[in-house]
């Protein structure tokens, strides 16, 4: 039997920590859900995503294409029109994504009977 290899385990979850740290906050989740239904310009996926604000919004998507999620396609026009689109890696995130937001919807009644529940027992 051999032993357990743990500076190669420890390794491998301080990665899998770094890169979910990057590609599973609330913004990145809610850009991917919305840029899943096709390409979108900066202003239309602000006003999809919600209350994000311009500065959380374009961070967000320079994240992202650093990460290979979302690419950028600039049009020589004027004013210079920017559309961002899922990548190849990035329809490949949206399954995972989109799987957690149905789980998100089919479980928000028991989730908020849960978070009652906590309140009322925290406030006695």
């Amino acid at each position: 039997m051999q032993a357990p290899d743990y500076q190669a385990e420890t390794a491998q979850c301080v990665f899998i920590g770094r890169m979910l740290g990057r590609v599973t906050d609330k913004w990145t989740v809610l850009i991917v859900r919305v840029l899943g239904r096709g390409p979108c310009r900066f202003n239309a996926l602000r006003r999809e995503v919600g209350e994000i604000s311009q500065k959380v919004l374009a961070s967000t998507l320079r994240d992202l294409e650093e990460n290979g999620l979302v690419s950028r396609t600039v049009t020589p026009v004027n004013p210079p029109q920017v559309e961002y689109a899922l990548t190849e890696l990035g329809r490949d995130f949206l399954r995972p994504i989109r799987g957690l937001a149905e789980w998100v919807l089919e479980n928000a009644a028991r989730i908020e009977a849960a978070r009652a529940e906590y309140a009322a027992r925290a406030s006695t």
